[in-house]
């Protein structure tokens, strides 16, 4: 076998799919993929395990525990069956077709290593130069398996794992006259924006231990210098660039002239140049935000408080969705972390007595934000801040996504509506963790929203209630929306769409009531981003039931005997009830083409239809009357949605959330 491509995956299942058919795709078939995933992720163990039945050539190098990205790249190494090796990120791309030349290269040469030129792709898919030669990454050569093995070259643990084994390599083949070099574009690696985390000093520190290993000579030296000033060429705040606290003590090890606050004036200079209408915008926007936030500076100075934890829901709607779980939960197991809601004024009435809130902009706000160690929400928080080291901020999301989310948007930018991919971006960046529901919310967050965050897979915690609520409990929500005892109860809850303004139903709720006669009543609940009404027709029998304004979306769930639905989050967290879900969508083929989906819901395929189908409103009442909205197949489809969706939710997510991240050491 010609090839071994070993892909540790230590983020970026978002773009596995893609990485893994860069290489099964090659013309070259005399290759194999060794997969191995160092943190032992569900979305990994999920993807992997479509592509091990799929193609004979993958490989699954499963991991009794957690290992380090070099540590996994040993234990694929050590797996390994080809005559070379290569070694891959989740997220790194072999070009098309590359394979070809290079086999022909090796067959001749037969070198020992091969060094091949790669490209980066940043965020936005901007296409930036590949890292300079001095750089060591081990995406960037082939390295023949025996000689690896004989040399005994090894990743290390910690930052900078690629240094040691590739420059030793480096040295070794310059030594024996088999070191190779190819001028083509092989390999597109993204940058994610994770590696400001790395500093100097573990940089550093590989280099002692290549100087421990291969000698303390001039050549492993010059090495370390020409690597030390490749990366304070890059400009401070480009993806992968070394932080700006850690470039002095890179200037003085890199032992260039003159003092290190001259070079970065030099340096800064030249960037402003090249930046100058950018800065301008920036420095106008810097301005303002300034005037306005002159307290919240001042408020930036005070300690942290490690006992407040500020939560906010829907852009700062009130009290709802995986935060208010979150905070429910914490005040029963951790007393000591006081919350605090960040609410708009326009929303205030919707806090109950008892809870403190602070109103968004006001000066309680922005000392809030500048002092809680904890942040909570499952949007964003308004008007922008200052995340402050020893700051700790959880993403909960607020659904599963059907339609495309975050930079996969810019795939649409008509529907866009001005969004700024570049704030975006930002905020992600701000994350220290993002929850999810289910190994397909993991893998979709991880690619449209790259940074360095860390997943928790442990369920949504405002689905707990669908658990732990009992049958009395339950009717007594209903009795309260004035469901009478034996009626069915269908929840109509559609989404909004980004092409059009305002609610408007696909459906009429009056005649779907009268149809079905007076043994059924239909709730109606309009997305939020309409307001707290429907806009419906006041019903004349009272079997027609505007919910919009129900501050419990779950309540109305635990009310409903079955979900009607068309392409709305709602329909995942729904399924944890296993009762039915009607997809009632008329204009699929426009909401597809025009928002963008991840998966078929109407394809009928266990897994991504969760029950009966209709896409008229006569086909929903003859889905109603004939009984097909619960029938033996749609127990089927609505297990397998349940299973590939609710594989996390127990009634104990929200207890799990507490515990990582207040008491088991989340802030640490």
């Amino acid at each position: 076998m010609l090839l071994s491509v070993v892909m540790a995956v230590p983020r970026g299942q978002g773009y596995l799919r893609a990485a893994a058919d860069s290489v099964l795709g090659q013309p070259v078939r005399e290759l194999e993929l060794v997969l191995i995933d160092p943190g032992a992720s569900d979305a990994f163990a999920s993807i992997a395990a479509e592509y091990l039945e799929r193609d004979t050539r993958v490989r699954v190098r499963a991991p009794a525990g957690r290992l380090t990205v070099g540590g996994a790249r040993n234990a694929g190494a050590d797996e390994a069956r080809g005559d070379y090796l290569l070694f891959l990120d989740g997220d790194d791309l072999l070009l098309p077709g590359v394979l070809d030349r290079v086999a022909a290269l090796l067959a001749e040469d037969r070198p020992d290593v091969l060094r091949w030129g790669h490209e980066r792709v940043d965020r936005w898919g901007e296409v930036l130069p590949g890292a300079p030669d001095a750089v060591p990454a081990a995406r960037n050569q082939l390295f023949r398996r025996s000689f690896w093995t004989t040399h005994g070259l090894r990743f290390t643990d910690g930052p900078y794992e690629d240094v040691v084994p590739v420059q030793r390599a480096h040295l070794l083949a310059a030594e024996a006259g088999t070191l190779a070099a190819l001028d083509q574009l092989c390999v597109r690696h993204r940058l994610l924006g994770t590696g400001a985390r790395r500093g100097s000093g573990a940089l550093l520190d590989v280099y002692g231990q290549l100087l421990a290993e291969s000698g303390d000579g001039p050549r492993i030296r010059v090495a370390r210098t020409a690597h030390l000033r490749a990366l304070l060429d890059e400009p401070e705040g480009a993806p992968d660039a070394v932080p700006a606290r850690d470039r002095a003590a890179l200037f003085r090890a890199a032992g260039l002239p003159g003092p290190y606050a001259a070079h970065r004036a030099r340096t800064a200079a030249r960037t402003a140049r090249a930046r100058l209408p950018a800065a301008l915008l920036r420095r106008r926007k810097a301005l303002r935000t300034r005037v306005l936030r002159t307290a919240y500076r001042a408020d930036l100075l005070r300690p942290l408080d490690p006992c407040l934890a500020v939560y906010g829901a829907y852009w700062n709607r009130g009290i709802a969705c995986n935060p208010a779980a979150i905070h429910a939960k914490a005040r029963e197991l951790a007393p000591h972390v006081r919350g605090v809601w960040a609410v708009s004024s326009r929303h205030r009435d919707r806090m109950p007595p008892g809870v403190p809130y602070v109103i968004e902009g006001s000066r309680a706000y922005w000392r809030t934000m500048a002092t809680a160690t904890y942040l909570i929400n499952n949007s964003s928080f308004p008007g922008g801040f200052t995340k402050r080291p020893g700051q700790v901020y959880l993403q909960t999301h607020h659904g599963t996504p059907l339609k495309t989310m975050g930079l996969d948007q810019r795939a649409y930018p008509a529907l866009t509506n001005g969004i700024s991919f570049e704030k975006i971006a930002a905020h992600t960046d701000q994350w220290d963790y993002s929850l999810s529901a289910n190994p397909h919310s993991t893998e979709i967050w991880d690619r449209v929203y790259p940074s360095s965050y860390e997943h928790l897979n442990l369920g949504y915690p405002r689905n707990d209630v669908f658990f732990t609520t009992t049958a009395e409990q339950t009717a007594a929500i209903r009795a309260g929306l004035g469901i009478a005892p034996g009626q069915k109860a269908l929840l109509y809850a559609p989404t909004h769409r980004d092409y059009r303004k305002g609610f408007l139903p696909s459906l009429d709720p009056e005649l779907l009531a009268r149809e079905l006669g007076p043994d059924h009543v239909v709730l109606v609940r309009a997305h939020y981003f309409y307001g707290r009404t429907a806009g419906l027709p006041d019903a004349r029998h009272g079997r027609v039931v505007d919910v919009t304004a129900h501050p419990c979306v779950e309540e109305l769930c635990l009310a409903a005997d079955a979900l009607i639905t068309d392409y709305s989050s709602l329909m995942f967290d729904y399924a944890c009830l296993d009762r039915p879900i009607i997809s009632y969508a008329p204009d699929w083929d426009a909401y597809r083409a025009a928002r963008g989906t991840y998966f078929d819901l109407l394809s009928g395929r266990p897994g991504e239809t969760p029950g009966a189908i209709a896409t008229s409103q006569d086909e929903l009442l003859e889905v109603l009357r004939s009984g097909a909205w619960d029938s033996g197949r749609t127990k089927v489809l609505r297990k397998a949605f349940r299973d590939r969706f609710c594989p996390y939710d127990d009634g104990r997510a929200a207890e799990r959330v507490v515990r990582r991240l207040f008491l088991d050491g989340g802030a640490g």
